[in-house]
C-alpha cells in the first residue's frame, strides 16, 4: 500500500479551519469550486473537476474540531477505496493539521501527480483560512 501525507501549519483557529474542511462553502474555497456536501457522518459529499472528473467521499468520521475522516466510494478507480484523514490541533492560536490519504494500490504516476496536487490544494486551504481567498479549482 502507497499513502500520502502533508503536515502544516495554518496561522487561523482550528474550528476556522474545520469548517473550511467540512462545510460546503469552505470546500468550495479552497479544493474545488464544483462542490456538493454536508457536514454529516454517513453523508456523500461530491466533487467535480470539469466535465469528466470527479470524486464521492463518504464521510466516515466527524470529530468537531479536531478530525475529519472520508472514504472514496466514486470517482476515479485509483481513489476508490482509499481514505482520507485531516487531524487538526491549535496551539496559541496556531492550526497543525496532519493530512493523509491512505490505502493506494501503488505508487502509480497517477499517485505522484495526487500528490503534488494535495501539496497545492492544502496551500490553497492555508490561503483561505489565513486570508479569505484560496485558490480552488474552477472550471
Amino acid at each position: 500500500m502507497a499513502n500520502i501525507r502533508h503536515n502544516l501549519t495554518i496561522n487561523a483557529s482550528v474550528k476556522q479551519v474545520y469548517d473550511a474542511i467540512t462545510m460546503e462553502d469552505g470546500l468550495k474555497g479552497w479544493w474545488t469550486s464544483q462542490t456538493s456536501a454536508k457536514p454529516e457522518e454517513g453523508s456523500i459529499n461530491h466533487f467535480k473537476f470539469g466535465d469528466e472528473y470527479f470524486n464521492k467521499m463518504k464521510i466516515s468520521k466527524l470529530n468537531s474540531p479536531s478530525e475529519v475522516y472520508w472514504e472514496c466510494v466514486d470517482g476515479d478507480k485509483e481513489w476508490i477505496g482509499t481514505n482520507l484523514s485531516f487531524e487538526l490541533e491549535e496551539k496559541e492560536g496556531i492550526t497543525f493539521l496532519k493530512f493523509s490519504h491512505l490505502n493506494w494500490a501503488e505508487e502509480s504516476e497517477f499517485f505522484g501527480f495526487c500528490n503534488h496536487h494535495w501539496g497545492r490544494f492544502l496551500d490553497s486551504l492555508k490561503a483561505l483560512c489565513e486570508t479569505g481567498e484560496g485558490q480552488p479549482f474552477t472550471k
